[in-house]
């Protein structure tokens, strides 16, 4: 039995005048498949309602405990926000954003998380890893 999630995830990434929209379009997308960004101000702006793709990827590249680290790091009350970098997005790799940011910008993204709780959203997202295999609290 899965558990039904209510999530909001804005998704913003900055188009640069050297780069070409459809290009960050796609990077957005291989993290997000369902986000149909817009163009508002000079960025690229998109609502999604689930991080299913994005959880898929982390588990593919095993890398569950970086994306943990990085939510809690940034977990205030309801909502989390992390920031990704966009070549290694469009190449359908996520490549957590810290410290400086590139010089084209990182695709940002947002989630607030309104059912059941933070916390167990991003267990569901990133679940808690032993010896690098995913823990699931399984209850049945």
């Amino acid at each position: 039995m899965s558990a039904v999630y209510a999530v909001d995830i804005r998704i913003e990434a900055p188009v640069n005048d050297t780069e070409v929209t459809d290009r960050v379009v796609d990077a957005i997308q291989n993290l997000f498949p369902e986000a149909d960004p817009t163009h508002q101000q000079g960025q690229l702006v998109a609502e999604v309602h689930t991080m299913d793709g994005f959880s898929e990827l982390l588990h593919r590249r095993e890398i569950l405990d970086t994306a943990r680290s990085v939510f809690f790091d940034n977990l205030e009350g309801d909502t989390f926000a992390f920031d990704v970098k966009k070549q290694a997005a469009f190449e359908g790799r996520i490549n957590f954003a810290v410290g400086e940011p590139s010089e084209l910008g990182d695709i940002h993204a947002t989630v607030t998380v309104h059912e059941p709780s933070a916390e167990e959203y991003i267990d569901y997202v990133a679940p808690p890893t032993e010896d690098g295999q995913p823990v699931y609290d399984d209850e049945s």
